[in-house]
């Protein structure tokens, strides 16, 4: 038989075919390599009462949940960003119940490092019927301030992502329209990479909460253009169950996503390609509560995740901790506790409160977290509180 139809025989066809499937198998595995633990302390995971405190930490209320004075009943989803030597907060405010299309994008803004705060402003409420604007994130870059909000039409419907600008001068926010569709909602402030694009880390919405088409995501921007995002999923066994809230660290070329999951556990993947492509998710060995958690780097080259990593925690979302690596290290070596649901000083107390949603911010040697604290009420309904932590109090040795 001649080459030309060897080739074309449906034996020849089919052994061409696993050769190529083998070697899309192989390079995509490579390209994929598996993440760095997570956890690398010289002991187990600490529980509870064992872990690491933080004695000049400074707290203060951002926004008290107050509906017989607003009107608003639930709050979530606290950003921060340094912008012209001035703090802003944004958070998603409702009237009704969380997920709902009355869900409003609003914040304020402190002049004084987070002691006091501003009158509350509105970023978005949504100019069509059951269009939602809620929570996202905050990008000072090249002197304007950026805004990406998750937004969704009805109960969690068609899930997307709008970018709007501060008009300094009048204090308005210029709406510039969807930017990420298909299901993305922004949880982490966009990264610069040294390949001259940004990452933004978050979740991908499947058809509303619930079930297993809910992974985590990234959109990564076409260089400084931030109207322009091209949205790279991370691939999930398809029987895994996640509501993919999930925060990244970048280091070169190499990317670390760490994402929430229904059970007390991080899940993590690598990229090693500017989140071009990503390993499988895979549970990480570090417990965690399941709710969105957030990393970042200090400006002392240490990695840090702030979420509640605790041995014994199991899915309680107390206390809130702060987990730290070595300088140049990805995997992280003490945990500290931010602070416990029973807390003396500013804010909500009380056995069994709910500290979630953190985000966090460094400034001139302070490393300033947000989060929400639901004062034992459920549902979310929660105020907006800061605790700011000075950097020489997170060594990780």
């Amino acid at each position: 038989m001649k080459a030309d139809a060897v080739l074309r025989s449906p034996i020849a066809a089919v052994v061409l075919g696993l050769c190529a499937l083998t070697l899309a198998c192989l390079v995509s595995s490579a390209r994929a390599a598996d993440p760095p633990p997570l956890w690398a302390g010289d002991k187990p995971v600490p529980k509870t009462d064992e872990l690491s405190t933080i004695d000049d930490a400074r707290f203060h209320v951002i926004k008290r949940r107050e509906p017989e004075q607003d009107g608003y009943n639930w709050l979530h989803g606290v950003a921060l960003a340094w912008h012209n030597g001035q703090l802003y907060v944004s958070y998603g405010h409702n009237r009704g119940a969380e997920n709902t299309a009355g869900e409003e994008a609003r914040g304020q803004v402190s002049r004084d490092g987070g002691r006091t705060w501003s009158d509350v402003f509105t970023i978005d409420t949504g100019d069509v019927p059951e269009l939602a604007v809620s929570h996202g994130v905050f990008l000072s870059h090249g002197g304007r301030l950026w805004a990406f909000q998750g937004a969704f039409y009805g109960r969690m419907q068609r899930v997307h992502t709008r970018a709007y600008r501060l008009n300094e001068a009048d204090g308005t926010w210029e709406k510039l329209g969807v930017v990420v569709g298909d299901g993305f909602w922004p949880m982490q402030e966009p990264l610069r990479m040294e390949d001259g694009n940004w990452i933004m880390a978050g979740l991908q919405v499947g058809n509303g909460y619930g079930g297993s088409d809910d992974p985590a995501a990234v959109a990564i921007s076409h260089g400084d253009d931030f109207t322009k995002w091209d949205l790279v999923t991370i691939p999930k066994p398809a029987d895994m169950e996640m509501w993919g809230e999930s925060t990244v660290v970048v280091d070169g070329s190499s990317v670390l996503n760490i994402s929430r999951y229904r059970r007390p556990e991080a899940l993590v993947s690598l990229s090693d390609d500017f989140g071009r492509s990503w390993s499988m998710m895979q549970t990480g060995n570090l417990p965690m509560a399941a709710s969105k958690p957030y990393a970042g780097t200090l400006s002392t080259g240490q990695h840090y995740l702030v979420a509640t990593t605790t041995a014994d925690g199991g899915n309680r979302r107390s206390p809130l901790t702060i987990a730290v690596s070595r300088p140049g290290e990805w995997s992280f070596r003490r945990i500290y506790e931010i602070r416990d649901a029973v807390h003396e000083g500013p804010g909500e107390s009380g056995k069994g409160f709910r500290l979630s949603y953190p985000y966090a911010v460094e400034h001139d040697g302070k490393l300033y977290v947000g989060y929400s604290n639901d004062g034992g009420r459920g549902a979310n309904r929660n105020s907006a509180e800061l605790a700011v932590i000075p950097m020489e109090s997170l060594t990780a040795e």
